[in-house]
């Protein structure tokens, strides 16, 4: 069986959990902790970066950083993970879902501004398969309306929209280092706060709504509470783990992208591309490798090539089931105007394995089995 996914080490980890173990420091914010937020910091040249216990409470953090209250709306696609809602839907606000582009599967950025209300705080969108959305539209809309944006970037470390990192071009960036990653510790994620208004205080929210760094650099004499927070570090197992293979970033990408480069070729051929529709990648989108995927006719005939692939020893895997049809999004949302796109063009999508320790021959394989599928 070819597994869809497979979480990447290189050959630095197990050195690096012995150096935390020999220095004694197992708890969040050491010395590969620093190390990790000054990489992040100086990798996307952003204000300031975090390492968070995972890009869901990276998510949280930008809620609190904003103030979200009871009332508030927040505008973010229904093809999206839950966590990107949760996150706003916990400080009592309301979820207002946009439709998406059929070549990117990401929000529509000309259905934003129809659903902008009195009430709306926040645009939070994701960059789906590490291919950014139309940042220059939306960094437009949010300046005109006096918006957050959040930057889901979860898919996106080492992808560039107009030569700029994804995730540092909004007011908050958030990262994920989970084991389906390209970049992974298990659980992780990151905050990139590039507005630096906010750059003191998420520091303070991150520590529980302590100045324990004012207290650590001497401004103080003891730390105590000083505003709303709540315990967001990793360990420093989870940092050294990480660190080592942002050593090796552009090696981890480059592998990558090889890969869905070789699956792109396969897959236009003209056996596979009358019956396939393949990923949109805008001329000034650099993606970085993190998703392969490609589009049937609909939801039945997917279901047929995940069997189909199954039999012949490799997993596919569907992604996300639109929030507005679940019964939270229900609850807790509603979709404005039209779902032209969302349901249906997620229910036609496919995702192929891709991860660094699989080889080209490999991905000629599982090419070869999905042409077989029309034959």
């Amino acid at each position: 069986m070819i597994p869809f996914n497979k979480p990447f080490i290189t050959q630095s980890e197990q050195r690096y959990l012995q150096e935390v173990i020999e220095n004694n420091k197992f708890c969040g914010d050491g010395e590969f902790t620093r190390r990790c937020n000054e990489w992040l910091k100086n990798y996307f040249d952003t204000t300031k970066a975090l390492l968070t216990t995972s890009c869901t409470h990276a998510l949280e953090l930008t809620s609190l950083l904003m103030n979200i209250k009871e009332g508030d709306e927040i505008i973010m696609p229904s093809f999206t993970f839950v966590s990107a809602a949760n996150a706003y839907v916990l400080r009592g606000a309301k979820i207002v879902f946009v439709d998406i582009r059929p070549d990117t599967m990401n929000i529509d950025e000309n259905k934003i501004e129809e659903a902008v209300t009195s009430k709306t705080k926040a645009i939070v969108l994701v960059h789906y398969a590490g291919v950014g959305c139309n940042m220059d539209k939306i960094m437009e809309i949010a300046d005109k309306h006096n918006l957050f944006v959040v930057e889901d970037a979860a898919h996106c470390l080492n992808a560039t929209y107009h030569g700029r990192q994804l995730g540092s071009i909004g007011h908050f960036g958030t990262l994920s280092f989970h084991e389906t990653k390209n970049f992974q510790c298990g659980e992780g994620g990151a905050i990139l706060v590039n507005d630096e208004n906010f750059s003191e205080r998420a520091e303070v929210v991150k520590d529980k709504g302590t100045n324990i760094n004012k207290f650590k650099a001497g401004i103080v004499d003891r730390y105590s509470w000083v505003d709303i927070g709540s315990s967001y570090s990793p360990s420093e197992f989870n940092a050294a783990f990480l660190y080592a293979q942002f050593e090796i970033a552009d090696e981890i990408t480059k592998k990558r992208n090889l890969l869905a480069d070789a699956y792109r070729e396969n897959l236009s051929a003209p056996d596979a591309k009358e019956h396939l529709e393949l990923q949109t990648i805008p001329k000034h989108c650099k993606p970085n490798g993190h998703i392969f995927y490609f589009k049937l006719k609909d939801y039945d005939e997917r279901k047929r090539m995940i069997a189909h692939l199954k039999e012949n020893g490799v997993q596919s895997v569907f992604h996300y089931v639109p929030l507005h049809s679940s019964a939270g999004g229900k609850i807790y949302g509603r979709f404005s105007g039209e779902d032209k796109f969302t349901t249906k063009e997620s229910e036609r999508l496919l995702r192929l394995p891709l991860y660094h320790e699989l080889e080209v021959e490999q991905v000629n394989f599982i090419c070869e089995k999905v042409k077989e599928f029309y034959k």
